[in-house]
């Protein structure tokens, strides 16, 4: 069977097919099964009025087709003077539409999801465009309403508008993981877009929920376009952790593999559930705003966070840093700056305001201003953090307040911040301590004139027996 026009060359083989066509009816059928792309197809079809169907005017239709992988059904009409043209009841449905799409043909296909589908709508085939009306549609768990059109002839183009009452993504996000399976280490496997070249798309989504592997949407709506190998997902609207989400993802096939631009603004979401669904942190409780943008290339997940560029504020109000009580580390501390057990790894620290700023080149993000005010705590925080590398190395100053009415600080301490980012360890300035310790401070007082360290050094050499060694060396 060719057509060159549509650039169609296929064969069927093994064809028994049993045809009737009555001498005193105008009706023409076919019943019978072949063999397609080696799967063997149980068919039929019935002509209402064939004579007007050869010559090309309109002529009732009615098709059934039962491969392996897919079953289909149509009944309405079809003519093709001066064009093709089929309007009437599309029905469909397999139990992979991965394999029905691998057994047509396609063998580029994204590697997560393309289960159970089916599908049922009106029809309207134009020339090379097919439209779905009243369409209702299932794909791997997710039941929508809508419309389609897909131009099958040129570059193909998808285009349409649907709605859905639960959105299930956990499907195809499988195939996608940040962290490699069974290690702290983001994933080196290579990303497969090739799925991404030979069409287009332009299509319209809303539904009142929306489920991740590990996040909880609510009403979002979605356009998603694909252009050139290019894909861009703009969501317009998520009613989600109790505040808004808008923003942009843009992915496109490049030569280094996969190049990703994103720009994302979160507006009055409850932060601790946000931070704790969508990137795994779960330091920060409060309501506030997160905005950030980003870019990167590479062939994984590795290369995309070492090659990460962009920049990241947040500014949270009436919540609490978890993990760390740094008031009663600090009035601790000011009793006793020797007793400290050397881990300040728990607890609770509330704040009235933090905002948070930074900016990432190449994978390392460098904190340009943190600062947390609280009713009884202030703190400021500088450094970088190794994103390829999860770790942590900053320093700042904690300082505690002597009351909430005049303001004034009591007592101020430099710390550093060190370690991976899922158990980092704070240590506190060690010179500060000391100072503050009235058994202690006189010897670091009196260590600062020369001839006393002299002293003590001679001393520690004597005891030690390891300063004529270094001094008189063979």
């Amino acid at each position: 069977m060719r057509n060159p026009g549509r650039n169609i060359d296929e064969t069927m083989e093994a064809v028994e097919l049993s045809l009737a066509w009555p001498s005193i009816a105008k009706s023409f059928a076919a019943t019978g099964h072949f063999v397609w792309h080696n799967e063997k197809i149980d068919a039929s079809i019935a002509i209402a009025d064939f004579p007007a169907a050869l010559a090309g005017d309109n002529s009732g239709l009615k098709f059934r087709a039962n491969a392996g992988p897919l079953k289909a059904a149509f009944d309405g009409a079809m003519s093709y003077e001066p064009s093709l043209k089929i309007d009437g009841t599309l029905a469909a449905d397999a139990a992979s539409l991965r394999d029905a799409l691998r057994w047509s043909g396609d063998r580029s296909l994204p590697a997560g999801g393309l289960g159970r589908f089916a599908l049922k709508a009106r029809t309207a085939v134009n020339g090379g465009t097919i439209a779905l009306s009243n369409l209702n549609i299932e794909l791997d768990g997710n039941v929508a309403e809508g419309v389609l059109s897909y131009a099958a002839t040129g570059r193909q183009m998808l285009q349409g508008t649907l709605a859905v009452e639960k959105l299930d993504l956990s499907p195809y996000g499988s195939a996608f993981r940040l962290i490699a399976e069974n290690t702290r280490d983001w994933d080196r496997r290579s990303l497969a877009l090739d799925w991404f070249d030979g069409w287009d798309a332009d299509l319209r989504l809303s539904a009142a929920g929306v489920h991740f592997t590990h996040a909880e949407l609510g009403r979002t709506a979605v356009a998603a376009t694909m252009r050139s190998g290019r894909l861009v997902v703009t969501v317009g609207e998520s009613q989600s952790f109790g505040g808004m989400i808008n923003g942009t993802i843009a992915v496109a096939k490049a030569d280094a593999g996969a190049q990703v631009k994103s720009q994302m603004q979160f507006v009055d979401v409850d932060l601790e559930e946000c931070l704790a669904q969508l990137f795994g942190v779960r330091r920060l409780e409060g309501t506030g705003n997160l905005a950030f943008s980003a870019e990167s290339t590479g062939l994984n997940v590795q290369e995309l966070v070492r090659n990460l560029n962009g920049t990241a504020q947040v500014a949270a109000k009436q919540g609490a840093l978890t993990g760390l009580n740094v008031d009663q580390i600090l009035r601790r501390l000011q009793r006793s700056p020797l007793s400290g057990n050397g881990d300040f790894r728990s607890g609770r620290t509330p704040f009235d305001r933090l905002n948070i700023g930074l900016h990432v080149a190449q994978g390392i993000a460098t904190v340009d201003d943190v600062h947390l005010e609280g009713p009884s705590v202030r703190l400021a925080l500088t450094g970088t953090t190794s994103i390829p590398a999860r770790e942590l190395d900053l320093s700042g100053t904690a300082s505690l307040i002597a009351s909430s009415a005049d303001g004034n600080v009591a007592f101020e301490l430099p710390f550093v911040v060190q370690g991976p980012w899922d158990n980092p360890l704070m240590l506190p300035d060690p010179q500060t301590l000391i100072r503050r310790s009235g058994a202690t401070a006189p010897l670091l007082d009196a260590l600062q004139d020369r001839r006393n360290r002299e002293a003590v050094r001679s001393a520690i050499e004597r005891l030690t027996g390891s300063g004529a060694a270094d001094r008189n060396p063979r």
